[in-house]
């Protein structure tokens, strides 16, 4: 049952949409942890820690099922069973690490409940409950986004089906959808338990009613206060508006770095660049590792280079480059006649794609494991990337499902967004799960979003999380569309996640409440 229901949340997100599953697939896991809390064990039992792994692998697991796209690696020259190995281990262990998630969360809640072994006192707090639970589940996705593996975030079971309650990022990120959506599912599941102690009692169900009639409040109102952001029109000043070319050049990875490989890409991005610059385009944005080769801007040969220079068109190149003696995932913003105005490194490389994460200590292990030869550098947190129309927020592929990448660039001055990336060899269900962070981000930050991958979806975003347009995938294909650049600051753009301290701040007081009380009231 709890691995079943984690399934039933991972259903919940792109492409499948089923966003509904979300409201209530916590529910069991909820009920489950919660029977535990009527045991006279004063710590948390394994049962608990096994019930939450299940259901974070049910979710995860199925979630991020794309990771199977990797294979075969074959054309790295590794064998196939080393292709599946590879990949088997990756998907393995990103599932297990967001399972851990949901352990910790549930033999957290579990501990902070049964701490003094009063089960009459807290039994009775339905509403307590609900309070530690939502802040120790958005405590922790807080602490997971500071590392390298995050992208289930539970808010992203919302997008990109239910722009609504999206907007409720705009008060404090996707924080307060994950809130939402953990205190529903919190507020059923203790109704629920109710429900089921009054019946073996013979005891009235008020206390069911009340919190299920509480989380009915809930959903509408929080669904309202995010129709009514949702609703506000976007204003379109023509002296904003910015023409921008998209170049989905569909050159598979495993051809990339090959001689045929980089004269397509090449042939591709050029073609594409003077056929949008030609059709009124003010700028051209390519995918990430467009060029699959270190760029210098010293080389006047090159045929991009040069097709700047004759077209006079800001290009957006998305290239390697040099810093000191390691290369970066970079965003080149490039002139009219050529010149690099700005670069923007990738913040958030991939472990086992884009670095060996703990070489020292894992390296002889690990480089069995992953193709990657030479670690790229990550780009620093505070960087801004400047065009000719106003600074932009900048961002690269696995970028994307960090939003604090995106709110600083906004709060320091970016007008619009620009997104580069390479989502090959992944299938749909990966690039359908790309656009729903980015519209998640495009929300959060009131922002224009623009956004050109290797194989797609490449699409124009507008701020409400609208999808205008969006590319066919594994095909070359070049458009040209309208986005406007903006200088509004939403409350999460100003104060950041204010929400999840508060919370925890709220919890934190309940918790030493109930101490206190239990302290005076012991003989």
């Amino acid at each position: 049952m709890a691995l079943g229901s984690g399934a039933l949340m991972a259903l919940s997100t792109a492409p499948l949409n089923a966003f509904p599953l979300a409201w209530v697939a916590l529910v069991p896991l909820w009920m489950m942890v919660g029977s535990e809390f009527a045991t006279l064990n004063p710590q948390p039992s394994k049962r608990v820690f096994l019930l939450a792994l299940a259901w974070g692998i049910g979710y995860h697991g199925l979630a991020l099922a794309w990771i199977r796209d990797l294979h075969p690696l074959t054309w790295l020259g590794i064998p196939w069973i080393g292709s599946v190995a590879i990949v088997l281990f990756a998907w393995s262990f990103i599932t297990l690490w967001g399972a851990g998630l949901v352990a910790i969360w549930a033999i957290g809640l579990s501990w902070v409940i049964r701490k003094r072994n009063d089960r009459s006192s807290w039994l009775t707090s339905s509403w307590h409950r609900v309070l530690v639970g939502t802040a120790l589940w958005c405590g922790l996705e807080w602490l997971w986004s500071l590392g390298s593996l995050y992208w289930t975030s539970l808010s992203y079971t919302q997008s990109p089906g239910n722009l609504a309650i999206l907007h409720l990022g705009q008060l404090s990120g996707p924080t307060t959808v994950t809130a939402a959506i953990v205190a529903v599912n919190g507020l059923i599941a203790e109704g629920w338990m109710r429900y089921q102690g009054s019946e073996v009692r013979g005891q009235s169900n008020n206390a069911f009613y009340k919190l299920l009639s509480s989380a009915v409040v809930v959903v509408a109102v929080l669904h309202l206060v995010g129709y009514g952001l949702y609703s506000r029109p976007v204003a379109q000043s023509p002296e904003a508006a910015l023409r921008v070319g998209l170049i989905q050049g569909n050159v598979p990875t495993r051809i990339k770095h090959t001689a045929e490989g980089r004269q397509q890409a090449v042939d591709g991005y050029v073609t594409g660049y003077e056929r949008l610059a030609d059709e009124g385009a003010d700028a051209v944005l390519t995918p990430e590792g467009a060029f699959p080769f270190r760029w210098d801007d010293r080389d006047t040969e090159n045929s991009f280079y040069q097709a700047v220079q004759r077209k006079g068109r800001v290009g957006w190149l998305g290239t390697f480059a040099v810093q000191g003696d390691r290369l970066t995932q970079s965003l080149l913003t490039l002139t009219g006649d050529g010149q690099t105005l700005s670069r923007y490194n990738k913040l958030k490389i991939v472990p086992l794609g884009e670095y060996i994460p703990l070489r020292s200590i894992l390296g002889v292990v690990i480089n069995r494991l992953s193709p990657v030869q030479t670690d790229l550098l990550p780009g620093a947190a505070d960087q801004t990337f400047e065009t000719p129309f106003g600074r932009a927020i900048a961002s690269i592929c696995y970028d994307s499902a960090f939003p604090e990448v995106f709110r600083r660039q906004a709060a320091t001055g970016g007008q619009f967004i620009l997104t580069a990336s390479n989502l090959d060899p992944y299938s749909e269900v990966l690039m359908a799960q790309h656009q729903a962070q980015d519209v998640m981000r495009a929300i959060e930050t009131d922002r224009w979003a623009a956004r050109a991958t290797n194989t797609g979806y490449s699409g124009i975003l507008d701020p409400h999380g609208r999808v205008q347009w969006r590319s066919q995938p594994r095909i070359y294909q070049l458009h040209t569309d309208t986005i406007y650049r903006r200088q509004t600051q939403t409350l999460y753009v100003r104060w950041g996640d204010w929400l999840t301290p508060l919370l925890g701040l709220a919890a934190l007081g309940v918790v030493l409440q109930r101490q206190f009380l239990q302290s005076t009231t012991t003989p």
